[in-house]
């Protein structure tokens, strides 16, 4: 990714070789802020204040913040591992990146694990840009269909998906950037994505650095923009897949998968294999969904005219708020899954036939 004429990672280590920089996410798109993390406490606390979000980042993240561990408390694998995991519960990645770091990690002395720890986050950070990349390859196509048909593109997504949720190029957004970089034309619909508005903030604003043409919608309006034909096709990200295809995603995807069924639009997931949970079958009953603090729905935070960040309540006082973080989209009304590995329809065959060594 590049902002300001600078590329980024979404995590890399600092200069002196160790300590960890992130971008926080909670200042984007009105500041652009770097946090430097030095122990696995900072990590954690990055994960769960969602200063650094995304699944894959935050697996990449976890991983980088067991290995600040090691250096200082080799011997407390397990505990620190554990305590990582615990941040978020919905996002497979997580587990994932963290059961790959104690699997290389554990059968090694102490005083081994540290460079080792840092060599292994460095590889799960390498192999999702690589991942992502290969998504936006095998995601291309579909894009590149359509605006062969109708001359242009309109892409509906919800959330972010895109390179400040990965360590470079993103899921859902991959295949759009790389469209655009092929001269494609192509628009994007951008969902608010309350309570935390993802969408507005950081899909917005990483679009716009990348010159990608884009608006932002009110999260209930793309039911209308598909009954009114301004949607050729929805991409969406997500935090977790069964193994039949069900889709965990940002809270607001199911409604966005009936509307597309309802209108006859193409509904595809965008996924990394670390994304993939064959171990859960029932997304609707097995998946966590993670419940958030009221606050996020309660209150909304933005720069005041001055530039001030200044947060604001915007229910009536005294009204209590729930704030389920994510649904679950069943496998049904999913067109298919697009994967580094190629494209499949969402089901326990569609992913045998790319994954044949997870089942």
């Amino acid at each position: 990714m590049k902002i300001n004429g600078k590329n980024y990672r979404s995590v890399w280590l600092d200069a002196d070789g160790w300590t960890v920089r992130i971008l926080d996410q909670t200042r984007l798109p009105w500041r652009v802020e770097e946090l430097r993390l030095e122990t696995a406490e900072h990590a954690a606390r990055a994960i769960t204040t969602m200063q650094t979000r995304g699944a894959p980042l935050i697996g990449a993240v976890a991983a980088y913040g067991l290995a600040l561990a090691m250096r200082v408390a080799p011997e407390a694998l397990h505990e620190t591992a554990q305590m990582l995991g615990r941040t978020r519960p919905t996002a497979i990645n997580l587990a994932w990146a963290l059961e790959r770091m104690v699997a290389r990690l554990a059968p090694l002395p102490p005083a081994a694990r540290a460079a080792a720890a840092y060599d292994e986050a460095a590889a799960i950070a390498d192999d999702d840009v690589e991942t992502c990349r290969l998504i936006g390859a095998h995601g291309l196509p579909l894009l590149a269909e359509i605006a062969a048909r109708r001359g242009r593109v309109n892409v509906l997504t919800h959330c972010n998906a895109g390179w400040v949720a990965t360590v470079d190029y993103g899921t859902a957004l991959s295949p759009i950037y790389q469209a655009h970089d092929a001269g494609i034309d192509v628009r994007v619909w951008v969902d608010e994505t309350r309570p935390r508005n993802q969408g507005a903030a950081l899909t917005a604003f990483e679009l716009g650095a990348h010159g990608v043409k884009h608006t932002v919608v009110a999260d209930n309006a793309g039911g209308h923009l598909m009954q009114h034909g301004e949607v050729d096709i929805v991409i969406v990200g997500t935090d977790r897949v069964t193994r039949q295809g069900d889709v965990a995603n940002k809270i607001g995807t199911y409604l966005k998968a009936l509307a597309a069924r309802d209108n006859g639009v193409p509904f595809w997931v965008a996924l990394p294999h670390s994304t993939f949970d064959p171990r859960v079958s029932d997304g609707v009953a097995e998946i966590p969904i993670e419940e958030r603090a009221a606050e996020e729905v309660t209150h909304l935070t933005g720069p005041d005219a001055d530039g001030v960040l200044r947060r604001v309540q915007v229910t009536a006082p005294g009204s209590a708020a729930a704030n389920p973080a994510f649904d679950v989209t069943p496998a049904r009304l999913v067109s298919g899954l697009i994967t580094e590995r190629g494209r499949c329809e969402a089901s326990e065959a569609g992913l045998r036939g790319l994954y044949p060594e997870k089942f």
